[in-house]
């Protein structure tokens, strides 16, 4: 078995977590007005897009408890990845920008 969920007040899901469960754990979310925490205590082992979305749930205000400490790290570390790309990509159109409106003041001037 690589993924339970077991429905009580909360949302515990047991063993490895991965992309493929991404649905199930979806569905699990979805449910309106519930106040809902993901237990992970008995997570060992996720992949990157589970990562992913454990950083999403979070930001959404789903409460993660009893994850283990590297599943935490490799959050926080995708959390500055994907800060880091956002901050470049918007560097990147301001710099783009920029070059347009040179190009189309010189464009104008000649």
């Amino acid at each position: 078995m690589t993924l339970k969920i077991e429905r009580n007040s909360d949302g515990r899901t047991i063993g490895r977590v991965r992309s493929e469960h991404l649905e199930k754990l979806k569905k699990q979310t979805g449910v309106k007005g519930a106040s809902i925490v993901f237990d992970m205590e008995c997570v060992t082992l996720v992949d990157l897009e589970v990562v992913r979305f454990l950083n999403a749930c979070e930001k959404s205000g789903i409460e993660l408890i009893h994850c283990s400490p590297y599943i935490r790290e490799w959050m926080g570390c995708e959390q500055d990845r994907r800060d880091k790309a956002r901050k470049f990509r918007l560097q990147k159109s301001t710099y783009a920008h920029k070059a347009r409106k040179e190009k189309e003041n010189y464009n104008e001037s000649s």
